[in-house]
């Protein structure tokens, strides 16, 4: 029945008290209201006589998400604390003893922002909305105090949502970050585990060869022959010599593995892979029957083989290693890490760096680009205008993404007049006009809850305006742009 009545009621807390609590006691507790302080007690004593006392227990369930709201409230003791259904365990916002809360005069506040829970045993009293014009008539300079109230509360939820929304953006930035570090990283940590194997084979297959006492004229030929292959693959392109289709590659090891066998080399199956991804080829092999006794076959091409593998595993943790080392260059260069404030911008390398970011989630999307070389640096706040290329390019990703379409990403810089022009094209569905207009309102989203605060293009505006630039959009059917106007002149940017 209670928890009914919780689901039902569309105030503060529906417990009333038993006993009311005697009219000084209220009054005592209502002096202890900060926005309150400075009124007559005839002042006190109305809103005490005017308002309904509520109770709760700690941990109780007082109102619900989307519910609507009608009552002023002042809490007299304990705390209320009110959380998005789909933004974790932080609290929106905290309401304590001593504050005055709930829907104000004024207030455009329709329904509760979230679900509002009691921590301890909690005691209000309220008003109704009903009440507000004999309130204000009653008590003038409530007017006043709370506006002041509003305004407080709006200052601080908007700090809290921006707070989220870099959160949020952090987020994506290490997801993304991650995602790319993985790659080279483990492609590293395979190469150098199986290196350690593959460097004591070919320890073994030397000291084998070794030990078959070759003469100096076995030796110079199987040197000769090394050098002469290693020119020759050299000279060939890899797409000739080891073809990326899967059929064509398979069937170049199964004619390897054919000539190893019928040059009685052991275990074939286990070279044959290493040599076909090489650009060696069968003349090469050839080439080495030719010239080396038939016993010196077997061992010559199993040491070749795994000098061979040795080396492909060691390119692949220098390459890895280099990937590593330009991903953190790149967060250096976003971020403007260990640089002044202002430095002195090259639009393309910005952009260049931001799409580094985003690259584990540009799959599928052609990126093209239209840089003006003749376009010259601007005086800006560097990681400020990391974070707009970030706005604008992880939306033009969506808006792809939700069309189904092969996505066309267009970045283009050029000098407009006197200012320096970057724009962010998409090929996504077009910006419904109705909210086009709106689009870089505050906390204004199309995304689902939990998905985006809407702090995206309102951040993205008032950066580039701070840099005394416009950003506009036009959108029209498979068509968006994104244009940010920069002004060149250094004496005009600040």
């Amino acid at each position: 029945m209670e928890t009914a009545t919780l689901q039902a009621e569309p105030y503060l807390v529906p417990i009333t008290p038993a006993t009311p609590t005697p009219l000084p006691q209220i009054l005592d507790a209502m002096r202890t209201i900060g926005p309150l302080a400075g009124l007559s007690d005839v002042e006190y004593t109305w809103l005490a006589t005017h308002g309904s006392e509520r109770i709760s227990d700690s941990d109780a369930l007082v109102f619900r998400e989307g519910e609507p709201t009608s009552h002023l409230v002042f809490i007299l003791r304990g705390e209320i604390h009110v959380r998005r259904r789909h933004s974790g365990p932080m609290a929106l916002f905290i309401g304590r003893a001593g504050q005055m809360t709930g829907k104000l005069p004024f207030s455009r506040m329709k329904n509760y922002g979230g679900d509002g829970y009691t921590i301890g045993p909690t005691w209000v009293l309220d008003i109704h909305e009903s009440l507000f014009p004999e309130m204000l008539a009653a008590i003038p300079s409530m007017a006043q105090r709370c506006v002041s109230v509003l305004l407080d509360r709006v200052r601080e939820v908007t700090r809290m949502e921006q707070q989220a929304e870099k959160l949020a953006a952090l987020g994506k930035l290490a997801a993304n970050l991650s995602h790319e570090l993985n790659n080279p990283a483990s492609a590293a940590q395979r190469s150098a585990a199986s290196l350690f194997g593959e460097l004591r084979k070919y320890g073994d297959q030397k000291y084998l060869m070794g030990s078959l006492c070759l003469t100096p004229e076995q030796s110079k030929g199987y040197k000769d022959w090394v050098i002469r292959t290693r020119a020759s693959m050299a000279a060939y392109s890899p797409e000739t010599v080891a073809p990326q289709n899967p059929l064509a590659s398979s069937d170049r090891e199964e004619q390897i593995t054919k000539w190893l066998a019928a040059h009685n080399v052991p275990d074939p199956w286990t070279i044959a892979p290493s040599l076909s991804e090489t650009r060696l080829t069968l003349e090469h092999l050839d080439d080495l029957a030719r010239h080396a006794p038939a016993e010196l076959v077997p061992v010559t091409i199993s040491t070749f083989a795994s000098s061979l593998r040795v080396e492909r595993m060691t390119e692949a943790i220098v390459d890895s290693t280099v990937r590593i080392f330009d991903l953190i260059s790149a967060i250096k260069d976003y971020s403007y890490m260990d640089q002044a404030p202002i430095q002195d911008i090259d639009l393309a390398q910005s952009l260049e760096t931001t799409l580094a970011m985003f690259a584990s989630r540009l799959q599928g999307i052609t990126v093209e680009r239209d840089f003006d070389p003749a376009l010259p640096p601007i005086s800006a706040y560097g990681s400020e205008l990391s974070q707009v290329w970030t706005a604008l390019i992880e939306n033009a990703i969506e808006a792809m993404r939700s069309s189904g379409e092969p996505g066309v990403l267009r970045l283009r810089t050029c000098l407009t007049g006197t200012m320096a022009s970057v724009e962010v094209w998409n090929n996504g569905p077009e910006i419904n006009p109705a909210i086009k207009s709106r689009i870089f309102e505050p906390f204004f989203t199309t995304k689902a809850p939990g998905h985006g605060l809407g702090l995206g293009l309102d951040t993205a505006q008032r950066i580039v305006s701070r840099h005394s630039g416009f950003l506009t959009v036009e959108s029209n059917p498979g068509a968006t742009c994104f244009q940010v106007r920069l002004p060149l002149d250094q004496a005009q940017a600040y």
